[in-house]
């Protein structure tokens, strides 16, 4: 019973980590601006380490199962 919500946990985790991974990678392959207004080593940088850190959460979330 307990394992519905950490499946969904993981799965939001993983989904958004991807996708900002898969987001930020495009955005630095095209040379845009991942964040406006900002330094874009230090924007691309941030954005990959959000991204790695809510990957690991959702792989975490999914292997206490």
């Amino acid at each position: 019973m307990e394992s519905g919500p950490a499946i969904f946990a993981g799965m939001v985790f993983a989904l958004f980590g991807g996708g900002l991974l898969v987001w930020t990678a495009a955005r630095v392959r095209h040379r845009e601006p991942v964040a406006h207004g900002v330094s874009p080593v230090a924007s691309a940088t941030l954005a990959t380490l959000a991204a790695l850190i809510t990957l690991t959460l959702g792989a975490w979330c999914l292997t206490g199962l």
